[in-house]
């Protein structure tokens, strides 16, 4: 496992998904592509790609977080504004 000092900081996470353009282009793709719930299913098959959607979901709202970190946005933990 990786040290602490090895992980990549919020300041990485600005610097490849929002200063480089091509890493800015790949987070919009990533977030066209994950970010929406899919709507055609119904009953269990809406329940399981429900929690499949909260998964991917939280990777992407992850990566914002530590973008948000390195521009110095608080977040409310509560989710409120």
């Amino acid at each position: 496992m990786s040290k602490p000092e090895d992980r990549p900081t919020p300041q990485d996470y600005a610097d490849l998904f929002e200063v480089d353009r091509r890493g800015a282009h790949i987070l919009e793709d990533l977030i066209q592509r994950f970010g929406r719930q899919p709507s055609k299913s119904s009953g269990i098959d809406r329940i399981l790609d429900t929690h499949e959607f909260i998964g991917r979901r939280q990777i992407l709202d992850f990566v914002v977080s530590q973008i948000n970190r390195a521009n110095g946005v608080q977040e409310d933990p509560t989710g409120e504004e």
